[in-house]
């Protein structure tokens, strides 16, 4: 019995690592783990006066919630940065990382998001919203399954250009179009876990 728990565990941890693997080389690919796309600028320094950095994300932001976007807030960015986007994911989930949220086109000078941006229009105008893996417009909390806890990541990108609104923007298809185009970035990650 104690051999099948081992063996268990040890696909179980194995199967967590492919996950965070598959979001490590996805965004490898897109250029967002650069913290620079652009050859070495700033990382930014992203905060939520929700919950700590590694810290259990507040019921009131995921689906057993409100289910309202947790505020965020981040420096200055660098100069030439021509929008803002984030993203929120989750790489502990089955098959492949979730996308939680997607916002982009924030204007360059937007230093915070409030709690509840896309349920209260508090995203600057201008801003844009993409489609998340639940297939809908807007944030969607963490909901993961009865278990281990999972990460969100919160990730906020300084960049070059705006983005075209045309066409079906998701997370995937958002941080395919930000790649190379990437001048500083930077992420809170919280927790989350059902019983």
């Amino acid at each position: 019995m104690r051999t099948f728990r081992l063996v268990q565990r040890a696909r179980d941890d194995l199967a967590q690592v492919s996950r965070q693997l598959g979001l490590v080389i996805l965004l490898i690919l897109s250029g967002c783990l650069v913290p620079a796309g652009k050859g070495g600028g700033p990382a930014l320094n992203v905060s939520s006066g929700a919950f700590p950095r590694d810290g259990q994300v507040p019921v009131a932001y995921t689906c057993d919630g409100a289910n309202i976007s947790p505020p965020l807030s981040w420096g200055g960015v660098p100069e030439g940065t021509a929008s803002i986007a984030v993203v929120v994911t989750d790489p502990d989930a089955a098959g492949r990382p979730f996308v939680h949220w997607a916002a982009y086109n924030i204007p360059p000078g937007t230093r915070e998001i409030p709690a509840g941006a896309p349920g209260r229009r508090a995203l600057p105008a201008g801003s844009l919203e993409g489609t998340n893996d639940f297939g809908k417009t807007g944030y969607a909390g963490p909901c993961p399954p009865p278990g281990k806890p999972h990460h969100y990541h919160f990730t906020v990108s300084a960049l070059d250009m705006t983005i075209a609104p045309g066409g079906r923007q998701d997370g995937r298809t958002l941080v395919q179009a930000m790649a190379g185009h990437i001048l500083a970035q930077g992420e809170i990650v919280g927790t989350y876990q059902r019983g």
